[in-house]
């Protein structure tokens, strides 16, 4: 009778354990799943000001009509691409960074050609437009700096024993975070 209660206090200790690391995976599967929500999010408000900013700039520099048309052109790529953070892979976060950082470059043009034009900059439009894009840029980097550190979290619990038994059991799999674009660690050449 003391081995079977004993064998029954053992399994019950092992469904306890077992049930504690399952629910915390999935808690933190699900922060990282909210960080992700969060990064679309401002990725989203940032192309919903993209077609009021080249509206207001067009009234201006009309002759700008490339600059324009790339904008308009990247922002289009970069809103096709849909990722989903429960099974996201590095090749697919690394082709949605790259479709974003050719909307920040196309936008960054954009901004260039303003310096162009005196009355586009005085514009109070293109000025309020500017600084909301402004700090949805600052939105972005806080909201993808968020998501890493979700990713961080999880991955640790992913990977520490023993959750890492129970993990690999209920199909928990590492998650992909942002990383620097290639070249990012080098400052821009300025030349006068």
């Amino acid at each position: 009778m003391k081995i079977f209660k004993a064998f029954l206090l053992a399994v019950m200790a092992m469904f306890a354990l077992t049930s504690c690391t399952y629910n915390k995976l999935v808690e933190q599967d699900e922060q990282v799943n909210r960080a992700w929500a969060d990064v679309q999010t401002q990725y989203q408000r940032r192309a919903d000001l993209i077609p009021n900013l080249v509206n207001t700039v067009k009234g201006y520099a009309a002759h700008e009509s490339e600059t324009l048309e790339a904008v308009i052109a990247a922002r289009a790529r970069a809103t096709q691409i849909t990722i989903d953070p429960s099974n996201v892979t590095p090749e697919q976060l690394a082709e949605f960074q790259a479709a974003q950082g050719e909307v920040s470059q196309a936008l960054g043009r954009l901004m260039a050609v303003s310096e162009n034009y005196p009355e586009l900059k005085a514009n109070e439009q293109f000025s309020e437009l500017q600084a909301q894009l402004e700090g949805t840029e600052n939105r972005i980097a806080e909201s993808r700096r968020l998501y890493n550190e979700a990713v961080q979290t999880y991955n640790v619990s992913v990977r520490r024993f023993p959750n890492n038994i129970w993990a690999m059991i209920f199909n928990f799999e590492k998650k992909s975070p942002f990383a620097a674009e290639a070249g990012a660690q080098k400052a821009p050449e300025v030349q006068f």
